[in-house]
Protein backbone atom coordinates (compact mmCIF):
# COMPACT_ATOMS: atom_id res chain seq x y z
CA UNK A 1 0.00 0.00 0.00
CA UNK A 2 1.46 2.96 -0.49
CA UNK A 3 2.48 5.68 2.24
CA UNK A 4 -0.14 8.31 0.82
CA UNK A 5 -3.06 5.24 1.35
CA UNK A 6 -1.60 4.21 4.84
CA UNK A 7 -1.63 7.73 5.97
CA UNK A 8 -4.88 8.51 4.67
CA UNK A 9 -6.50 5.22 6.27
CA UNK A 10 -4.95 6.39 9.13
CA UNK A 11 -6.26 10.02 9.36
CA UNK A 12 -9.62 8.75 8.60
CA UNK A 13 -9.88 6.28 11.58
CA UNK A 14 -8.68 8.96 14.14
CA UNK A 15 -10.95 11.27 12.77
CA UNK A 16 -13.98 8.92 12.87
CA UNK A 17 -12.94 7.61 16.51
CA UNK A 18 -12.78 11.64 17.56
CA UNK A 19 -15.31 13.17 16.04
CA UNK A 20 -17.78 10.17 15.66
CA UNK A 21 -19.28 11.24 12.74
CA UNK A 22 -18.63 7.71 10.57
CA UNK A 23 -17.31 5.09 13.71
CA UNK A 24 -20.53 6.15 16.07
CA UNK A 25 -21.19 3.58 18.53
CA UNK A 26 -17.59 1.76 17.36
CA UNK A 27 -16.05 -0.50 19.84
CA UNK A 28 -12.67 1.73 21.75
CA UNK A 29 -9.93 1.99 19.16
CA UNK A 30 -7.48 -0.12 21.61
CA UNK A 31 -10.28 -3.09 21.31
CA UNK A 32 -10.48 -2.78 17.11
CA UNK A 33 -9.42 -5.77 15.60
CA UNK A 34 -8.05 -4.89 12.71
CA UNK A 35 -8.98 -7.12 9.86
CA UNK A 36 -5.20 -7.23 7.52
CA UNK A 37 -5.40 -6.71 3.79
CA UNK A 38 -4.67 -9.93 1.75
CA UNK A 39 -6.85 -12.95 1.41
CA UNK A 40 -6.94 -15.41 4.15
CA UNK A 41 -8.52 -18.21 2.23
CA UNK A 42 -5.51 -19.71 -0.06
CA UNK A 43 -7.51 -20.63 -3.22
CA UNK A 44 -10.66 -19.05 -4.20
CA UNK A 45 -13.82 -20.24 -2.56
CA UNK A 46 -16.57 -21.82 -4.53
CA UNK A 47 -18.80 -19.64 -7.52
CA UNK A 48 -22.22 -20.34 -6.78
CA UNK A 49 -23.90 -22.45 -9.64
CA UNK A 50 -26.04 -19.36 -10.64
CA UNK A 51 -23.55 -17.08 -11.54
CA UNK A 52 -21.67 -19.65 -13.73
CA UNK A 53 -25.21 -20.27 -15.64
CA UNK A 54 -25.61 -16.68 -16.18
CA UNK A 55 -22.28 -16.45 -18.15
CA UNK A 56 -23.09 -19.61 -19.79
CA UNK A 57 -26.03 -18.19 -20.50
CA UNK A 58 -24.22 -14.95 -22.32
CA UNK A 59 -21.87 -17.20 -24.07
CA UNK A 60 -18.96 -15.73 -21.76
CA UNK A 61 -16.64 -16.40 -19.34
CA UNK A 62 -15.52 -14.51 -16.01
CA UNK A 63 -12.23 -13.53 -17.79
CA UNK A 64 -13.84 -12.32 -20.22
CA UNK A 65 -16.35 -9.81 -18.00
CA UNK A 66 -13.83 -9.24 -16.01
CA UNK A 67 -11.56 -7.89 -19.28
CA UNK A 68 -15.00 -5.87 -19.82
CA UNK A 69 -15.56 -4.13 -16.40
CA UNK A 70 -11.67 -3.41 -16.20
CA UNK A 71 -11.60 -1.87 -19.91
CA UNK A 72 -14.53 0.40 -19.02
CA UNK A 73 -12.74 1.90 -15.91
CA UNK A 74 -9.56 2.64 -17.85
CA UNK A 75 -11.65 4.27 -20.48
CA UNK A 76 -14.62 6.63 -18.71
CA UNK A 77 -12.27 9.03 -17.15
CA UNK A 78 -14.96 10.62 -15.62
CA UNK A 79 -16.05 7.79 -14.12
CA UNK A 80 -12.87 7.24 -12.40
CA UNK A 81 -13.01 10.91 -11.14
CA UNK A 82 -16.34 10.64 -9.61
CA UNK A 83 -15.20 7.49 -7.98
CA UNK A 84 -12.41 9.25 -5.97
CA UNK A 85 -14.77 12.12 -5.60
CA UNK A 86 -17.58 9.81 -3.75
CA UNK A 87 -14.59 7.96 -1.34
CA UNK A 88 -13.71 11.28 -0.44
CA UNK A 89 -16.96 12.13 0.92
CA UNK A 90 -17.89 9.20 2.53
CA UNK A 91 -14.06 8.65 4.08
CA UNK A 92 -13.23 5.54 2.22
CA UNK A 93 -10.70 4.40 -0.18
CA UNK A 94 -11.42 4.61 -3.78
CA UNK A 95 -10.33 1.24 -3.91
CA UNK A 96 -13.67 -0.04 -2.25
CA UNK A 97 -16.18 1.36 -4.75
CA UNK A 98 -13.37 0.20 -8.18
CA UNK A 99 -13.87 -3.56 -6.23
CA UNK A 100 -17.62 -3.45 -5.89
CA UNK A 101 -17.80 -2.52 -9.24
CA UNK A 102 -15.24 -5.09 -10.57
CA UNK A 103 -16.93 -8.07 -8.34
CA UNK A 104 -20.44 -7.38 -9.74
CA UNK A 105 -19.44 -7.23 -13.09
CA UNK A 106 -17.68 -10.26 -13.55
CA UNK A 107 -19.93 -12.84 -11.60
CA UNK A 108 -23.29 -11.28 -12.22
CA UNK A 109 -23.65 -8.47 -15.07
CA UNK A 110 -21.59 -8.19 -17.87
CA UNK A 111 -20.71 -4.24 -18.05
CA UNK A 112 -22.24 -2.35 -21.38
CA UNK A 113 -19.67 -0.67 -23.76
CA UNK A 114 -20.31 2.97 -22.57
CA UNK A 115 -21.80 5.12 -19.56
CA UNK A 116 -24.20 6.32 -22.02
CA UNK A 117 -26.35 2.82 -22.15
CA UNK A 118 -26.65 3.17 -18.52
CA UNK A 119 -28.27 6.65 -18.47
CA UNK A 120 -30.71 5.88 -20.93
CA UNK A 121 -31.75 2.67 -18.90
CA UNK A 122 -32.52 4.88 -16.26
CA UNK A 123 -34.35 7.37 -18.36
CA UNK A 124 -36.46 3.95 -18.88
CA UNK A 125 -37.70 3.98 -15.34
CA UNK A 126 -38.55 7.20 -14.60
CA UNK A 127 -42.21 7.52 -15.28
CA UNK A 128 -42.81 3.77 -15.34
CA UNK A 129 -46.14 3.03 -13.20
CA UNK A 130 -45.67 0.58 -10.53
CA UNK A 131 -45.62 -0.53 -6.70
CA UNK A 132 -43.11 -2.55 -4.54
CA UNK A 133 -45.72 -5.25 -3.65
CA UNK A 134 -46.26 -9.19 -2.97
CA UNK A 135 -48.82 -11.28 -2.96
CA UNK A 136 -51.50 -7.73 -4.08
CA UNK A 137 -49.90 -6.52 -0.76
CA UNK A 138 -48.04 -3.08 -0.48
CA UNK A 139 -44.74 -3.34 1.41
CA UNK A 140 -45.73 0.48 2.97
CA UNK A 141 -48.96 -1.82 4.09
CA UNK A 142 -47.42 -5.31 5.01
CA UNK A 143 -44.72 -3.02 7.61
CA UNK A 144 -47.57 -2.12 9.49
CA UNK A 145 -48.18 -5.48 11.20
CA UNK A 146 -47.55 -6.12 14.61
CA UNK A 147 -44.37 -8.25 14.12
CA UNK A 148 -42.76 -4.86 12.43
CA UNK A 149 -43.46 -2.96 15.62
CA UNK A 150 -40.21 -3.49 17.56
CA UNK A 151 -38.59 -1.99 14.48
CA UNK A 152 -39.95 1.76 15.46
CA UNK A 153 -37.56 2.26 17.85
CA UNK A 154 -34.71 2.09 15.43
CA UNK A 155 -33.00 5.21 14.57
CA UNK A 156 -31.60 5.48 11.19
CA UNK A 157 -32.77 3.90 8.06
CA UNK A 158 -30.13 0.97 8.18
CA UNK A 159 -30.84 -0.06 11.23
CA UNK A 160 -34.70 0.23 10.73
CA UNK A 161 -34.59 -1.45 7.29
CA UNK A 162 -32.01 -4.35 9.09
CA UNK A 163 -34.73 -4.68 11.47
CA UNK A 164 -37.39 -5.24 9.24
CA UNK A 165 -35.31 -7.65 6.75
CA UNK A 166 -34.56 -9.79 10.14
CA UNK A 167 -38.25 -9.86 11.00
CA UNK A 168 -38.83 -11.09 7.72
CA UNK A 169 -36.78 -14.20 7.95
CA UNK A 170 -37.64 -14.68 11.42
CA UNK A 171 -41.65 -14.73 11.37
CA UNK A 172 -42.47 -14.90 7.48
CA UNK A 173 -40.01 -16.37 5.79
CA UNK A 174 -40.74 -19.96 4.44
CA UNK A 175 -43.73 -19.91 6.90
CA UNK A 176 -47.57 -19.55 7.01
CA UNK A 177 -49.18 -16.99 8.65
CA UNK A 178 -52.78 -16.05 9.17
CA UNK A 179 -53.60 -18.30 6.57
CA UNK A 180 -51.17 -16.82 3.84
CA UNK A 181 -48.14 -18.80 2.59
CA UNK A 182 -44.91 -16.70 2.08
CA UNK A 183 -42.04 -18.39 -0.21
CA UNK A 184 -38.87 -18.99 1.66
CA UNK A 185 -37.29 -15.76 0.01
CA UNK A 186 -35.77 -12.63 1.12
CA UNK A 187 -37.49 -9.81 1.82
CA UNK A 188 -35.38 -7.99 -0.73
CA UNK A 189 -36.91 -10.45 -3.75
CA UNK A 190 -40.69 -10.95 -2.20
CA UNK A 191 -40.91 -7.40 -2.52
CA UNK A 192 -38.40 -5.31 -4.24
CA UNK A 193 -38.29 -7.10 -8.38
CA UNK A 194 -41.04 -5.34 -9.33
CA UNK A 195 -40.48 -6.05 -12.86
CA UNK A 196 -38.65 -9.44 -13.34
CA UNK A 197 -36.69 -11.89 -11.56
CA UNK A 198 -33.59 -9.54 -11.32
CA UNK A 199 -33.06 -7.77 -7.94
CA UNK A 200 -30.08 -4.98 -8.85
CA UNK A 201 -29.68 -2.57 -11.34
CA UNK A 202 -27.92 -0.05 -13.13
CA UNK A 203 -24.49 0.47 -12.77
CA UNK A 204 -23.97 -0.77 -9.38
CA UNK A 205 -26.11 -3.32 -9.35
CA UNK A 206 -27.82 -1.99 -6.07
CA UNK A 207 -30.99 -3.46 -4.84
CA UNK A 208 -33.87 -0.85 -3.89
CA UNK A 209 -33.86 -2.46 -0.48
CA UNK A 210 -30.42 -1.70 -0.04
CA UNK A 211 -30.75 1.83 -1.60
CA UNK A 212 -33.78 2.33 1.58
CA UNK A 213 -31.09 1.69 3.95
CA UNK A 214 -28.16 4.08 3.51
CA UNK A 215 -30.80 6.84 2.53
CA UNK A 216 -30.24 8.86 5.95
CA UNK A 217 -26.87 8.33 5.29
CA UNK A 218 -26.33 9.78 1.53
CA UNK A 219 -28.82 12.83 2.97
CA UNK A 220 -26.74 13.40 5.10
CA UNK A 221 -23.31 13.41 2.87
CA UNK A 222 -24.69 14.39 -0.45
CA UNK A 223 -27.62 15.91 0.44
CA UNK A 224 -30.45 13.81 -1.43
CA UNK A 225 -33.73 13.62 -0.76
CA UNK A 226 -34.92 10.56 1.42
CA UNK A 227 -35.86 7.49 -0.37
CA UNK A 228 -39.20 5.67 0.69
CA UNK A 229 -41.10 2.81 -0.80
CA UNK A 230 -44.15 5.60 -1.20
CA UNK A 231 -42.13 6.58 -4.52
CA UNK A 232 -40.50 4.19 -6.18
CA UNK A 233 -39.99 5.85 -9.23
CA UNK A 234 -37.33 7.95 -7.48
CA UNK A 235 -35.46 5.10 -6.12
CA UNK A 236 -34.83 3.47 -9.48
CA UNK A 237 -33.72 7.01 -10.59
CA UNK A 238 -30.99 6.92 -8.09
CA UNK A 239 -29.52 3.33 -8.61
CA UNK A 240 -30.23 3.22 -12.59
CA UNK A 241 -28.15 6.83 -12.76
CA UNK A 242 -24.65 6.52 -12.74
CA UNK A 243 -23.81 9.85 -11.40
CA UNK A 244 -25.88 8.72 -8.15
CA UNK A 245 -25.23 4.93 -8.76
CA UNK A 246 -21.44 5.91 -7.55
CA UNK A 247 -22.88 7.85 -4.32
CA UNK A 248 -24.87 4.61 -3.35
CA UNK A 249 -21.70 2.47 -3.08
CA UNK A 250 -19.94 4.61 -1.37
CA UNK A 251 -22.57 4.66 1.18
CA UNK A 252 -23.39 1.49 1.44
CA UNK A 253 -19.58 0.77 1.70
CA UNK A 254 -19.31 3.07 4.04
CA UNK A 255 -21.88 1.63 6.15
CA UNK A 256 -20.78 -1.93 6.23
CA UNK A 257 -17.52 -0.53 7.45
CA UNK A 258 -19.27 1.38 10.20
CA UNK A 259 -20.98 -1.69 10.99
CA UNK A 260 -18.04 -4.02 11.76
CA UNK A 261 -16.69 -1.10 13.34
CA UNK A 262 -19.62 -1.09 15.77
CA UNK A 263 -18.90 -4.72 16.95
CA UNK A 264 -14.53 -3.95 17.04
CA UNK A 265 -13.52 -4.89 13.24
CA UNK A 266 -12.13 -2.29 11.23
CA UNK A 267 -12.22 -3.70 7.70
CA UNK A 268 -11.03 -0.46 5.93
CA UNK A 269 -8.39 -1.74 4.76
CA UNK A 270 -9.45 -5.16 2.84
CA UNK A 271 -11.26 -4.62 -0.02
CA UNK A 272 -12.17 -8.25 -0.42
CA UNK A 273 -14.07 -7.87 2.59
CA UNK A 274 -16.11 -5.00 1.58
CA UNK A 275 -16.89 -5.85 -1.71
CA UNK A 276 -17.87 -9.70 -0.38
CA UNK A 277 -20.17 -7.73 1.90
CA UNK A 278 -21.38 -5.32 -1.36
CA UNK A 279 -22.21 -8.90 -2.55
CA UNK A 280 -24.07 -10.28 0.20
CA UNK A 281 -25.40 -7.56 2.05
CA UNK A 282 -26.72 -7.42 5.60
CA UNK A 283 -23.68 -6.40 7.22
CA UNK A 284 -24.88 -5.32 10.53
CA UNK A 285 -25.98 -8.93 10.76
CA UNK A 286 -22.81 -10.47 9.65
CA UNK A 287 -21.10 -8.35 12.02
CA UNK A 288 -22.82 -9.37 15.13
CA UNK A 289 -22.68 -13.03 14.02
CA UNK A 290 -18.76 -13.08 13.70
CA UNK A 291 -18.40 -11.08 16.66
CA UNK A 292 -20.67 -14.26 18.61
CA UNK A 293 -19.00 -16.90 16.85
CA UNK A 294 -15.62 -16.30 18.88
CA UNK A 295 -14.12 -15.99 15.08
CA UNK A 296 -10.81 -13.80 14.99
CA UNK A 297 -11.22 -12.53 11.22
CA UNK A 298 -13.82 -12.57 8.80
CA UNK A 299 -13.65 -13.97 5.30
CA UNK A 300 -13.98 -13.17 1.88
CA UNK A 301 -16.38 -14.76 -0.66
CA UNK A 302 -15.37 -15.90 -4.03
CA UNK A 303 -16.08 -12.17 -5.39
CA UNK A 304 -13.77 -10.31 -2.77
CA UNK A 305 -11.57 -12.99 -3.24
CA UNK A 306 -11.25 -11.78 -6.59
CA UNK A 307 -10.62 -8.17 -5.62
CA UNK A 308 -8.03 -9.15 -3.63
CA UNK A 309 -5.94 -11.18 -6.02
CA UNK A 310 -6.41 -8.89 -8.33
CA UNK A 311 -5.11 -5.97 -6.32
CA UNK A 312 -2.44 -4.71 -8.16
CA UNK A 313 -4.25 -4.06 -11.27
CA UNK A 314 -7.41 -2.41 -9.53
CA UNK A 315 -5.13 0.02 -7.93
CA UNK A 316 -3.25 0.81 -10.93
CA UNK A 317 -6.69 1.99 -11.97
CA UNK A 318 -6.67 4.95 -9.53
CA UNK A 319 -2.90 5.41 -10.52
CA UNK A 320 -1.77 4.18 -7.61
CA UNK A 321 0.96 1.21 -7.29
CA UNK A 322 1.19 -1.15 -4.24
Amino acid sequence: MKAWNRLGVAVAVVAALSTGVWLAGAARADRMVVVPAGNRSAAQPPIPTTSALRARAFNTTYDAKYAQIIALLKRETKLMAQIKKAATAYGIDPIHIVGALVGEHTYNVSAVGTMQTYYVKALAYANADFAFRYKGVTVQTFLERPEFKRCASEQGSAKLWSCRDQVWDAAFRGKKVDGVAYEPVTLQRAFFQPFYAGQTFGLGQISPLTALGVTDLVNKVSGYDRLTPDRPQAIYRDIMDPDRAIIYIAAIVRDAIDAYAQQGFDISRNPGITATLYNVGQPRRRAAELRSSGRKLPVENYYGWLVNEKLVELRALLGEGT
